[in-house]
């Protein structure tokens, strides 16, 4: 009995275990994925090559993700870089039941309600392409340059808090590591550890 306890205990934490995020490596090769957005189209990452591309782990349920759409921010962001040719990509990778999981419809709604200016919002409902980025927070933000690297992981700015007030005072790593990057400059911080409401993956 004692050894069917113990081998249900570790079969138990191995599925646990292989349900977290792998997560990608800065400087290498970001992973190729193909996704439908809200509107029933589907992307890949491959088909950017040669762009610019920022991913952003999104759901509006999560306080620190309206911190930085009702401040305008995120969208500030989005539209500042798209009108410069980079690929924005934002996802939800809120699995059905959980908080930030919408229908494609609800995804429309809330898109323009907030307007929104991503190049397209994208649907991850089982958590594949999220856990293989290692996306844990809304909002996680990952920056690919047009080879296909990644340049940069992690946080949109330097401080971790759902306050609006914050963003002025804050370094905004997406935006300084996107300018110096299509500058043709290094990144100097490629990676930082970001902050938000968990990803709410499928179990």
């Amino acid at each position: 009995m004692k050894n069917i306890w113990i081998l249900s205990a570790i079969i138990f934490l191995t599925a646990g275990f292989a349900q977290q995020p792998q997560g990608v490596v800065t400087g290498e090769t970001a992973p190729d994925f193909s996704l439908v957005d809200i509107n029933g189209v589907r992307h890949s990452l491959s088909d950017s090559r040669g762009k610019f591309v920022v991913l952003e782990w999104v759901n509006h349920d999560c306080p620190f993700v309206r911190k930085h759409y009702d401040s305008g921010n995120m969208q500030q962001l989005q539209q500042t870089y798209t009108g410069k040719g980079v690929v924005w990509l934002s996802i939800g990778s809120s699995a059905p039941g959980g908080q930030g999981h919408f229908p494609p419809e609800k995804w429309v709604e809330l898109t323009s309600e907030k307007r929104a200016a991503p190049t397209a919002v994208l649907l991850d409902a089982d958590g594949k392409t999220g856990k293989r980025y290692g996306a844990q927070t809304t909002p996680h933000m990952y920056i690919i340059n047009p080879e296909g690297t990644l340049i940069y992981q992690g946080a949109i700015d330097s401080i971790a808090s759902a306050d609006k007030a914050d963003i002025a005072e804050a370094t905004n790593y997406v935006q300084t590591s996107l300018d110096l990057a299509m500058a043709g400059r290094p990144v100097p911080v490629g990676a930082t550890k970001s902050y938000g409401c968990s990803v709410k993956y499928k179990h």
